[in-house]
């Protein structure tokens, strides 16, 4: 056991949370918080004990987040190149906000994360559902990627003696590397949502920041407690804006 994981309580509180995201900023690595109840692999990357009230914390920090600081200064660099936002906040369907992206999402840029082998399969077989959107056939398509990537899981002991030990090494040495680029990834594809007319190469990044740092809590969350964990909080986090959204326009109704 390492000194970074024997620091760790057993019961960790928030800012125990906090202190460990910001160390993974600059150290990144895969071992799990503590406070997991099961050997099954399956139920503690899908089902992790997290409390509900924690999620809500760190939905709490994000928006703050956003809402003060990074937000104001995407929307002034698009004021100021001409970026023009495409979607319209009051159009969006709330299952694609609240349960279609954030599984397709958080399966694409940070399932792999801990599954690097299954990444190479698992990023080009959510590519469909993401492009296409909510329909019959891509329901269909990403419940068959989530239980095929699940699969493996029963398997997972043989899996680690397949896997040659010396590219095991590489992967965890350029992990943090992996962290970050998929937070940039991430970002980079928000930028889809804009239309960006004349806007100088340089500002692009501005734009997207909001979607970067929330990129850099969702990659922490799903290596430290799981995907189920990711998903849920990119869900709660994705619905206070729509519930702000129809507050606002019910008071201007």
């Amino acid at each position: 056991m390492s000194a970074a994981s024997a620091a760790l309580p057993g019961k960790l509180r928030f800012r125990d949370e906090l202190a460990d995201f910001w160390r993974f900023l600059f150290q990144s690595d895969l071992r799990r918080l503590p406070g997991r109840r099961s050997r099954s692999g399956l139920r503690n990357d899908w089902l992790p004990d997290v409390p509900l009230r924690r999620l809500l914390a760190w939905a709490a920090v994000l928006w703050g987040l956003n809402f003060f600081a990074l937000g104001p200064i995407a929307v002034t660099a698009a004021g100021a190149g001409g970026a023009v936002h495409r979607i319209d906040p009051s159009a969006i369907p709330w299952l694609t906000a609240i349960l279609w992206a954030p599984l397709i999402e958080e399966m694409l840029f940070r399932y792999g994360l801990r599954r690097p082998r299954q990444a190479l399969w698992v990023c080009p077989a959510v590519l469909p559902p993401l492009l296409w959107g909510v329909h019959g056939w891509t329901v269909a398509w990403a419940a068959a990627v989530v239980l095929l990537a699940c699969l493996p899981l029963r398997r997972e002991k043989v899996a680690r003696v397949r896997w040659r030990m010396d590219w095991r090494r590489q992967y965890l040495m350029h992990f943090g590397r992996v962290y970050h680029l998929s937070s940039l990834a991430f970002a980079v594809v928000h930028l889809n949502n804009f239309m960006l007319a004349d806007t100088a190469y340089w500002m692009l990044p501005l734009l997207v920041l909001p979607q970067w740092a929330t990129g850099l809590v969702l990659g922490w969350i799903r290596v430290r407690r799981g995907i189920g964990a990711a998903v849920a909080l990119h869900s709660i986090f994705n619905a206070g804006p729509m519930l702000l959204i129809v507050l606002v326009l019910g008071l201007g109704s």
